[in-house]
């Protein structure tokens, strides 16, 4: 089954795309998948041993810095408040709740990539209430009650299965040791998560784009510029503190659907189409590593 796994996003990728009003229909079943592969990956974590290092400093405050720079910079060029609010929301989004999967697969160290999940997905729940105060259509909305909705969002997803894993491991050690044999689940739980995720995002560019086609079009090329940048100066930051597959997964890999959700929600709704681009570039990459490393692979075990 090992060698089929280089297939298994490829798969998933066009399947969403072609059979994507089918998928969104499953899309609710999103974030139940991710809650089990976030507990199969906490458990396989040595959770004494997260701590937070100068790769999270830096990758917090790129992503903080970045996107209000960058939303700075194209209002002051004259770019629309879609194409701004798109790439604002792109950078600042918060990594992949399932980011491990892939970066353990392609060789990142797992603890590295738990810290930061817990820790960059706290840093946006501070700091998008700040930046949406004087950006978007909820200005009015005061700070702690946005905070609690992202927070929300974020908590139950991320929070409930890390403490599940920390009860288990603490008091049911043997429960804990079950769970690690079935570490490897994760990635084809996420394979199906993808593929739901995929054909609801397809299907909303679709929605969406009836009579905006200019922005849209501008939103994608956006889309793939910032994806471009993140996982390359990511990969290029991580190798400075000796994980360069953590770094690039940590900054490229964005939770897609926690962005459509605050575009729509705080932002010019059009704006989130940035994050369902983004959605298809970022896994056609990570279908890309995952396929040279399975390729490196069957060359040195050509049997």
């Amino acid at each position: 089954m090992q060698k089929y796994r280089s297939y298994i996003l490829p798969i998933a990728i066009v399947l969403g795309l072609i059979l994507h009003k089918y998928c969104a229909m499953f899309s609710f079943m999103v974030p139940y998948i991710i809650f089990t592969i976030l507990l199969l990956t906490f458990s396989a974590v040595d959770i004494k041993r997260l701590r937070m290092g100068w790769l999270d400093v830096w990758l917090m405050l790129f992503q903080i810095v970045v996107s209000l720079g960058s939303f700075v910079v194209l209002k002051w060029c004259g770019a629309s408040d879609v194409v701004a609010e798109g790439v604002l929301i792109g950078v600042l989004c918060p990594v992949a709740s399932s980011v491990a999967v892939i970066s353990c697969m392609l060789g990142a160290n797992r603890e590295t990539v738990t810290a930061y999940t817990i820790i960059g997905n706290l840093m946006v729940a501070v700091v998008a209430p700040i930046y949406f105060s004087f950006i978007g259509n909820q200005q009015e909305m005061p700070f702690l009650e946005s905070f609690w909705m992202i927070l929300k969002r974020i908590g139950t997803v991320i929070g409930l299965p890390f403490f599940i894993a920390w009860a288990l491991e603490a008091w049911m050690p043997k429960a804990s040791e079950w769970l690690r044999r079935y570490k490897g689940l994760s990635f084809y739980l996420w394979s199906l998560a993808l593929l739901f995720t995929l054909g609801q995002t397809i299907d909303f560019i679709f929605l969406h784009g009836e009579g905006n086609w200019g922005s849209i079009v501008w939103l994608g090329v956006a889309s793939l510029l910032f994806c471009v940048v993140q996982f390359g100066f990511g990969r290029w930051l991580g190798g400075r503190y000796g994980d360069k597959i953590s770094g690039g997964q940590l900054l490229g890999q964005k939770n897609t659907a926690m962005g459509i959700w605050m575009a729509n929600y705080y932002l010019t709704p059009l704006a989130s189409v940035f994050m369902a681009f983004y959605s298809v570039f970022q896994n056609v990459w990570n279908s890309w590593q995952m396929w040279e490393v399975g390729k490196k692979q069957r060359d040195r075990n050509p049997k």
